[in-house]
């Protein structure tokens, strides 16, 4: 069902999204329009996407649109405060994907784009504790792992050390 993704992380992420909130449902999915949006449509949810705005300076604008939930795949780790966005959530439900930090690579830094690099890559507990402080419970959370086809030793490590972190979680009522 699944062989045509891109990738294995948007087999994961689907999976993940279709367990933690069935289809159908509306979305605001944080960043511009990309194939995993596709995706979700394709599996029957309605998608709204944030357009290009800097986040950092504009963290208002997650709350214009009414939604079942805000989804962030691999959004968060370019930001400088994503507590800042987190906080500005209406939505009651927020369904993330995160890289992890991987001890034996750098941070990720496009040499070309500026905006295609990591402030941030947590430790799993760091982004629990950030939820946990933007008033987020989390209900659900997986790891996988990332591995590529080269030969090396980071390769190998890249078959069992997890490097993308999903977490489903409610907004808590103040």
């Amino acid at each position: 069902m699944y062989k045509n993704f891109p990738s294995k992380r948007y087999h994961n992420t689907i999976v993940f999204l279709q367990k933690v909130l069935p289809a159908p449902a509306t979305i605001l999915d944080l960043g511009v329009r990309n194939p995993f949006s596709e995706i979700m449509e394709n599996n029957g949810y309605t998608v709204i996407n944030t357009n290009g705005e800097d986040l950092d300076v504009l963290p208002e604008i997650v709350k214009q649109h009414q939604v079942d939930a805000v989804t962030a795949f691999e959004i968060f780790e370019h930001l400088l405060s994503p507590l800042n966005v987190l906080n500005e959530i209406k939505a009651t439900k927020l369904i993330t994907t995160v890289p992890l930090n991987l001890w034996f690579a750098k941070a990720y830094r496009s040499k070309t784009d500026d905006w295609d690099r990591h402030y941030h890559e947590f430790e799993d507990w760091q982004f629990d504790w950030l939820l946990e402080k933007a008033g987020w419970k989390i209900k659900e959370k997986q790891k996988w792992t990332s591995p590529i086809n080269k030969i090396g030793f980071r390769p190998i490590l890249r078959k069992f050390t997890p490097r993308y972190y999903a977490v489903y979680a409610n907004k808590i009522a103040l």
